[in-house]
């Protein structure tokens, strides 16, 4: 469920008619809907009642901009960053270091250090050197980094390959029949407090099948470890739970996954860490765009947006689908290609498809762009970077400017020997 609706035939977000936005901000803008974000969080962590200790740690990437960071932050929600940059929001939220756990499988020295600095409460380890150098940089401070080693269970998610990370042949965690070696050396180290194990195996699934599987062989992990006499108290099994794009989407819910994750680690005694990004802010945000033209094509017209490839990547990068509405629906119907400006025949968000009938000014929307949308956008063509405005009942605010083209070309130089 969210929070986007027609009342007398006008599209909302919340109490705010999106016409009200796009005149007051032009488009494209990202529009995001506060209520939304907090029932999906209160409904995520409502799911995992019956499954004992949880600690929530909501994944940055999926939607980083502050002001979303501080209503989930508000929910009780820690974050799960993957950077420093990330880990910097997340403090500037209000998030405490204690509740920030970073992950990721290219952490550099300099940001080991800089989180150990802040104080963060999980280091998950993705290999070996990574844990040494952590452990080194911990000692040196007179301190033991909180951490866990992230395992790959060689797990296919069903998902989409580029977004898939639990299979063997992906880069993330170790492999599951070297872990309990790599935990033995590890858990040496003066400088680290192991205290358990990590997974997760892909995002935007649609089968819990996969996951119970992957919980099965962490659960059996957890038992070698505890058997070769080390104390683990945590398991952190990511996030991944995917959102409906399409209307006749059917996907497990929070409820489902809650009841699978309370069967399959019944008997572990552990703090469950749950990572959720996507199924917290995918249906909370829509990318509100204008129509520039209607060009008559071959076979179906051209309905050419004012938003980009650029602005909305998944659908170039994934082949991903987003349901495109008008934001007033006359009730006529069009079966038409959705592209937007960009010099790229790839700046395509669909094809033949039966959407509302629009013509040129008129005002439509992209759903379920909550995740993924702005915290991918570029520059690309020298357009401006898309803003964003949360919507709280009848209010609105932007909450990440318009950066026009003019004040990113001011940021760039020409050398001394090139001017003239």
């Amino acid at each position: 469920m969210d929070h986007f609706a027609y009342r007398d035939g006008v599209m909302h977000a919340e109490n705010v008619a999106l016409p009200a936005i796009a005149e007051a901000v032009g488009t494209p803008v990202y529009v995001y809907s506060t209520a939304t974000f907090r029932r999906h969080a209160q409904v995520f962590r409502d799911a995992l009642k019956g499954a004992g200790r949880v600690h929530l740690a909501y994944a940055i990437k999926a939607n980083p901009n502050v002001a979303v960071l501080r209503v989930l932050a508000d929910e009780g929600y820690g974050a799960d960053v993957v950077s420093a940059g990330e880990m910097q929001r997340a403090l500037a939220a209000g998030i405490p270091a204690s509740d920030i756990v970073f992950s990721g499988v290219g952490k550099t020295r300099r940001e080991l250090a800089q989180a150990l600095d802040a104080g963060i409460g999980q280091f998950n380890l993705e290999l070996e050197e990574e844990g040494e150098v952590l452990a080194a940089l911990a000692h040196a401070r007179g301190e033991r980094a909180p951490a866990v080693l992230r395992v790959n269970p060689d797990v296919d998610a069903g998902t989409h390959a580029k977004i898939s990370t639990g299979r063997k042949e992906n880069k993330f965690g170790v492999a599951i029949d070297q872990a309990v070696a790599m935990f033995d050396r590890l858990s040496k180290h003066d400088g680290l407090d192991l205290r358990g194990v990590a997974i997760h195996i892909g995002s935007q699934l649609a089968d819990l099948a996969p996951l119970e599987a992957a919980y099965a062989r962490i659960g059996e992990l957890v038992a070698e470890l505890r058997a070769a006499g080390h104390t683990i108290s945590r398991v952190d099994l990511g996030g991944g739970l995917g959102v409906p794009y399409k209307p006749d989407d059917v996907l497990p819910s929070p409820a489902d996954y809650g009841a699978m994750v309370a069967r399959a680690t019944a008997d572990w005694d552990v703090e469950l860490m749950f990572e959720p990004g996507r199924v917290i802010a995918g249906n909370a945000g829509v990318l509100l765009t204008e129509v520039i033209w209607v060009k008559p094509g071959v076979v179906n017209p051209y309905v050419i947006v004012d938003a980009a490839m650029n602005d909305l990547a998944r659908v170039a990068m994934y082949d991903a689908y987003h349901d495109f509405v008008a934001v007033a629906p006359t009730g006529d119907r069009m079966t038409a290609n959705i592209a937007g400006p960009v010099c790229e025949t790839g700046d395509t968000f669909a094809m033949g498809r039966d959407i509302d009938a629009v013509k040129s000014g008129d005002l439509g929307i992209f759903r379920t762009a909550g995740a993924y949308g702005a915290t991918m956008a570029s520059t690309y063509n020298s357009r401006a970077l898309v803003p964003e405005v949360l919507v709280d009942g009848d209010r609105f605010a932007v909450v990440a400017d318009r950066i026009h083209p003019e004040t990113i070309l001011a940021a760039e130089r020409v050398p001394e020997w090139l001017k003239r």
